[in-house]
């Protein structure tokens, strides 16, 4: 049985993420985003899914071990967020004055804390918030967290789809140790790499030329300084289209005669969502 690695406890949404891919795989939890990618690197059989950016947040900040451990991309999957306001069974809003939660999940949530007059306290992940609710046994302590995390902790969903916007979707990214990559065929593809630029002035708008002149759609890239730098860049990037299209290729080659350092890190199908 393979395994699955996944950041945080279990009911967190990366659990729920692997559940909803993995049917028979055994899911296991790391206090770290680098001990998942540490996991991944020395064991062939096994996967991590690794949230990568918020639509409503934007990034989760885990390019630097896309970076260092460079391992293959094997999809990506987008999980709708839904937040919900747990608490003890039998708590009602009235009782509640402080809520605990990851970061990004009271921010997307301010709206309903404000109004609810909620003191919020910032947790290192939401499913690790309704653990410890559970444990504490107080009425008046709420955490923000999946219906999963609920399940998982005996928690009620005292109210739910707390968040300020409906509709937010989280990027998941599925990577591993082994190299694979889909055939080229009449689909929707992405591919995804990394780069480094030779140190000259312009680098940058010469080696995206290439992608112009052939008609390739760059949907991302971002730059971020290489550890203990600030003057040292590489570049993320993610392309609509398959690594053995001509254009595609191409593309790539007039990059490459830019690059100090260049990794393809992986070539998979576009989520249907995306087209939504």
């Amino acid at each position: 049985m393979s395994k699955i690695y996944f950041q945080g406890t279990y009911g967190a949404y990366s659990h729920l993420a692997a559940l909803s891919i993995f049917k028979n795989a055994e899911i296991i939890p790391c206090k770290t985003f680098d001990e998942c990618f540490l996991k991944a690197s020395k064991d062939d059989n096994s996967k991590i899914i690794i949230p990568e950016s918020n639509r409503i947040t934007g990034n989760i900040g885990i390019e630097y071990l896309i970076f260092k451990y460079r391992l293959n991309i094997y999809s990506e999957y987008f999980q709708k967020i839904e937040h919900n306001l747990l608490g003890l069974p039998g708590t009602k809003i009235s009782d509640i004055k402080d809520v605990y939660s990851h970061g990004q999940a009271l921010s997307q949530c301010s709206k309903f804390i404000k109004s609810n007059n909620l003191i919020e306290h910032v947790r290192a992940d939401t499913a690790g918030s309704a653990e410890m609710v559970s444990k504490t046994k107080d009425k008046t302590k709420a955490a923000i967290a999946s219906s999963l995390s609920a399940k998982t902790y005996n928690l009620e969903i005292i109210k739910k789809n707390i968040e300020n916007e409906k509709g937010n979707l989280t990027r998941f990214l599925i990577m591993g140790k082994n190299i694979s990559q889909p055939e080229f065929a009449n689909k929707k593809y992405i591919t995804s790499f990394l780069f480094k630029l030779k140190s000259k002035p312009a680098a940058l708008y010469q080696s995206l030329g290439g992608f112009a002149i052939n008609g390739v759609n760059l949907t991302k890239l971002q730059s971020y300084p290489e550890k203990n730098t600030f003057d040292s860049f590489f570049f993320l990037c993610d392309l609509d289209g398959h690594i053995e299209d001509i254009k595609v290729q191409k593309a790539l080659e007039e990059l490459g005669l830019h690059c100090q350092d260049f990794h393809v890190l992986g070539v998979f199908e576009a989520d249907k969502i995306r087209g939504k």
